[in-house]
């Protein structure tokens, strides 16, 4: 690790996508992300090319179209959030490859897939992971790919707020166990920003339709970190878990959708409140 944390979509990510992908179930997030282009939402985005990046196969590019029009949404949102706390928001860079990319927290592999790195406010999306979701787990859908991105969107105002870089302090001077507990509060934290997001796009766009959230909470039982090592183990270890349960996940993500509250925090409440 180099600069500054770097914090990604979770361990076994492309399980929990399928999951996630009835979220949005007829909701037309693609009328969403196309209206962010008719309004001319991408004419601020950053964006950085990877040296010696091959080029991007016809399917990776629409992908990376799709990614661009989905982080150009969540600055139109997120500018608008920060601007009602008295603050302004910065937008992070994208950065779209395939294989492999160096950030300033080290070297990353496909297998890493999309990540958020502090240390230069770059939002690594990884298209590859993408393909796999689709060609390997049949996980293809607008809001299983949105909610990725939206996600390490999540972790960028964590930064931003100062919550990210406070809690990787504290991380650094407890136990293993005890860091985890930490890591399980950011990463609800960025689903529950994701929800956020998605909260104030459903303001604007009408994207959630009737049974949504409803069919998303009925796929709790298939995501969180308990789900997942029952699945590859056949046991459980709460005491490694680092992104939540699947009832926590679900119900911090909803919690955002519902309210959209940024006086929310998944830090400084008892651990039963999860």
């Amino acid at each position: 690790m180099g600069g500054g944390a770097k914090a990604g979509i979770g361990g076994l990510a492309g399980i929990i996508i399928i999951a996630l992908m009835t979220f949005l179930g007829g909701g037309d997030l693609g009328d969403v992300v196309n209206n962010v282009v008719q309004q001319g939402g991408l004419s601020g985005l950053q964006e950085e090319r990877v040296e010696g990046q091959r080029e991007f196969t016809a399917e990776e590019e629409e992908l990376a179209r799709f990614s661009r029009q989905v982080l150009a949404s969540t600055e139109d949102v997120w500018t608008e959030v920060f601007r009602k706390m008295g603050r302004t928001y910065v937008p992070p860079t994208l950065v779209l490859f395939t294989g492999s990319v160096s950030s300033a927290c080290g070297e990353a592999s496909s297998s890493v897939g999309p990540f958020y790195c502090s240390g230069d406010q770059k939002l690594y999306i990884d298209l590859s992971f993408f393909t796999e979701m689709k060609s390997q787990l049949g996980a293809d859908g607008d809001f299983s790919y949105a909610y990725v991105i939206a996600h390490e969107v999540g972790h960028h105002v964590e930064n931003l707020l100062g919550t990210l870089n406070d809690a990787h302090v504290q991380m650094n001077r407890v136990s293993k166990t005890e860091a985890n507990k930490i890591s399980v509060r950011l990463e609800l934290l960025a689903d529950y920003y994701a929800g956020v997001w998605g909260h104030y796009e459903n303001q604007a766009y009408g994207s959630l339709e009737k049974g949504d959230i409803e069919e998303a909470i009925d796929c709790a039982e298939k995501i969180g970190d308990n789900y997942l090592q029952k699945k590859a183990r056949g046991y459980v270890q709460p005491e490694s878990f680092t992104h939540g349960t699947s009832a926590q996940r679900m119900r911090w993500l909803k919690r955002g959708l519902d309210t959209g509250d940024m006086n929310t925090t998944t830090f400084g409440i008892p651990e039963s409140q999860l």
